[in-house]
């Protein structure tokens, strides 16, 4: 019971990094589409107050995969090193490139800018690979590296998911400025992600024929058509912020139905949940931690996004 409430416990911080931080990461990349000094600057005002909060999320999953199974930690951190070290690097470069653009020059600013859409793109793509070969490839033991197509095109996926809900965002916190050119990246995005969503269905269908098999799943899976013919009819009606509030929840219900796939496997058919758990002891001690801390992150959250809800060019 405790292990399976700890597996839960990352499986929340996880949705919770990939939908907070998602939009932000989109609204980097989309640096590229906005190229006028002032539509970045009201880009980066409605990021900056947000950001370092959101990824809170991340530091919660890893610290918490460390303290309640440290064999899938271990395991990660070792077959994966050179994508995770990228990724964080990523992070990094993108948190440089926000905070100082507005504490340079323009030739400067440009550069930083540069820096962000580079950034902001590996930080979308890296996770949605990674996660593709830690679900797809099937090694005896362990992770493999490879470039194999459906990796490829769940971190293309991501990169798509994510610049759908950042233009949904611009639309929203920003308005008519960026919203026309906003809505029309937005298709574009939506039509590349649902043919990345398809193509990996049926190139690695069996996790989802695992789901299928337990009523949770079957649910979901039932749900998701639903989700995408919504998201289709918003982007018809240009309603935008119904637009975002979907995409989160589809995201949502595509990583607990892939969980419900997944159990009681951490990694297919290789670490089991029961078997890798740290002590019951510190999963107790984690988990009663959490319980505190999990509210207070999400309080704060709310927070900063009622005080910084207004539009940045009014």
């Amino acid at each position: 019971m405790l292990a399976d409430l700890s597996a839960a416990l990352l499986l929340f911080s996880l949705l919770m990094y990939l939908a907070l931080d998602g939009t932000d990461v989109g609204v980097g990349i989309l640096f590229y589409s906005f190229d006028q000094p002032q539509q970045r600057q009201w880009m980066a005002h409605t990021l900056l107050p947000l950001w370092d909060a959101n990824e809170t999320w991340l530091v919660l999953l890893a610290g918490g995969m460390l303290a309640l199974f440290p064999p899938l930690y271990s395991l990660l951190l070792q077959t994966l090193h050179v994508p995770l070290l990228l990724f964080l690097l990523a992070l990094f470069m993108r948190a440089l490139a926000l905070v100082y653009r507005s504490q340079v020059g323009d030739s400067g600013r440009r550069w930083l800018d540069r820096v962000m859409i580079v950034s902001s793109l590996l930080a979308a793509f890296l996770p949605g690979w990674i996660s593709g070969l830690i679900l797809v490839s099937r090694p005896p033991t362990g992770v493999v590296i490879d470039f194999t197509l459906a990796p490829l095109l769940c971190g293309l996926g991501v990169v798509a998911i994510y610049l759908v809900m950042g233009c949904c965002w611009l639309c929203w916190r920003i308005g008519e400025p960026l919203s026309e050119r906003a809505r029309s990246l937005c298709m574009l995005w939506w039509v590349i992600a649902l043919a990345c969503f398809v193509s990996v269905l049926l190139l690695e269908p069996t996790l989802w024929q695992q789901s299928w098999q337990r009523w949770p799943g079957r649910i979901l899976l039932c749900l998701l058509p639903l989700l995408w013919l919504v998201q289709l009819i918003a982007l018809w009606r240009e309603a935008m912020v119904l637009l975002l509030m979907v995409t989160l929840l589809m995201i949502g219900v595509v990583v607990i139905a892939l969980a419900c796939g997944l159990y009681p496997w951490l990694l297919p058919g290789q670490m089991a949940i029961q078997q890798q758990a740290s002590s019951p002891v510190t999963q107790g001690f984690v988990l009663t931690g959490m319980a505190i801390l999990l509210p207070l992150t999400l309080l704060y959250h709310s927070w900063s996004f009622w005080v910084f809800k207004r539009q940045p060019h009014k």
